[in-house]
């Protein structure tokens, strides 16, 4: 790659750098609250924990 010549190739750029990172924050986001809940459906199985 020649690296970014014209405005357009740094529109260009710099748009799709920031989908990827919104596509990975809402995994992220996803996989934290699948692992939230998880965690709590364990803690309400075990004996003696009253929530």
């Amino acid at each position: 790659m020649e690296g970014i010549l014209t405005l357009h190739d740094f529109m260009l750029y710099t748009k799709s750098v920031t989908y990827i990172l919104v596509v990975v924050a809402l995994l992220g986001l996803a996989g934290f609250f699948w692992f939230l809940n998880e965690r709590d459906e364990d803690d309400q199985d075990e004996p003696g924990i009253e929530h």
